[in-house]
């Protein structure tokens, strides 16, 4: 709870600027494109964080939730050059119903100084971050919910 307060502290300014990543289809998707009309949520994940595959599950029920209210979720995935081949069977498997988007470098992740898998970021429309969320447990998709309405509202 400390790293999110302190981490939140950081983030006065902290934009995301648009980006541009292949999704597990190959095809070439930009943030401009993906993001939310009121409010965007990223989750940075990696198919060997067992958090992580906890926690998509639960995005999938706040996506079909929230997706008509003008939130999105795009998953970032920033699985490595020997692990990448994994995303696209176990974004099937676990049944993603948002973007995903592949970030082999960490790139996005590294540029916004993000150092645990997963972290969730809620994005305004202007492209700043005005939430960030380390790691998970069961009972923070409550959490996240109570954020996303807070920021909604």
């Amino acid at each position: 709870m400390l790293c999110a307060i302190l981490a939140s502290i950081g983030l006065n300014a902290q934009t995301v600027k648009n980006f541009e990543l292949k999704d597990i289809e190959n095809s070439t998707r930009t943030f401009a494109d993906l993001k939310g009309e009121k409010l965007t949520v990223i989750d940075f994940w990696a198919t060997w964080c067992k958090p992580c595959n906890k926690a998509i599950p639960e995005l999938n029920k706040i996506y079909e939730s929230y997706k008509e209210k003008g939130v999105e979720i795009i998953g970032i995935n920033c699985d490595g050059p020997r692990s990448v081949s994994k995303v696209a069977p176990l974004s099937k498997t676990l049944q993603i119903k948002y973007p995903v988007l592949i970030d082999i470098n960490s790139d996005i992740k590294n540029e916004l100084n993000l150092m645990a898998f997963p972290t969730l970021i809620l994005v305004n429309p202007e492209g700043k971050i005005v939430w960030i969320h380390e790691g998970y447990v069961t009972g923070d998709s409550q959490i996240i919910i109570a954020e996303i309405e807070k920021h909604l509202n």
